[in-house]
């Protein structure tokens, strides 16, 4: 993807702790590219997929100060594949543009590697153009704990959610590291800890 950045995808399933290892990897000093948060700015008034998502969608979806409401926007594209692609459509290359800028501030200031930390990378095929994947992988009864303390969700509600995605088990098998995050949060620290020592040997990437 670069030319001398390397670049790491770092993703996972719904509630599989992927954010915390991002966050981890903030701490120690590695730069990370968040693709949730890149989503939300595209969605912006003004931004590169408002004015096609809100054409699309409905006015219905534009909340107060004439931001869109990504709950509502949500429930229109959740139980509808047709409907999440077309979403997709319009948001997809706005983030890979702006994850692509955001890149090569992270190289041109002299970094040696960064993390793009993404839930679809293996699904919309992005993992094969990165020089390493990363996947943040846990049991799904810890992902239905978590989703209904997190979310407040029925059991019924979490697993239909976890139903929806990819299944983890497919990421696992593209990843080249995986980080288990079934058990306690210090044993999976040790474990992010331990990935970031191999991939810096791996990609010949002084810490």
């Amino acid at each position: 993807m670069m030319k001398k950045l390397k670049v790491v995808g770092l993703t996972g399933g719904i509630a599989s702790g992927k954010s915390t290892v991002a966050q981890w990897y903030r701490t120690w000093g590695v730069p990370v590219i968040d693709a949730d948060a890149l989503a939300k700015m595209v969605l912006e008034p003004g931004a590169e997929a408002y004015e096609a998502v809100v054409d699309h969608f409905g006015e219905d979806i534009v909340g107060p100060g004439g931001h869109i409401d990504r709950q509502m926007l949500g429930s229109k594209v959740f139980d509808s594949p047709e409907e999440r692609r077309v979403l997709e459509s319009y948001t997809h290359p706005a983030i890979a543009r702006l994850a692509g800028r955001g890149l090569e501030l992270v190289e041109s200031a002299g970094e040696p590697m960064a993390f793009y930390e993404a839930a679809l990378l293996v699904e919309t095929g992005v993992h094969k153009g990165l020089d390493r994947l990363v996947v943040v992988s846990c049991s799904i009864p810890r992902q239905l704990e978590r989703i209904v303390a997190r979310d407040g969700l029925t059991k019924s509600a979490a697993a239909t959610r976890i139903a929806a995605q990819y299944p983890l088990s497919d990421k696992v098998a593209v990843a080249d590291y995986v980080i288990d995050n079934d058990g306690h949060l210090d044993e999976t620290e040790h474990q992010a800890r331990e990935v970031l020592e191999r991939l810096r040997r791996d990609l010949g990437v002084a810490s």
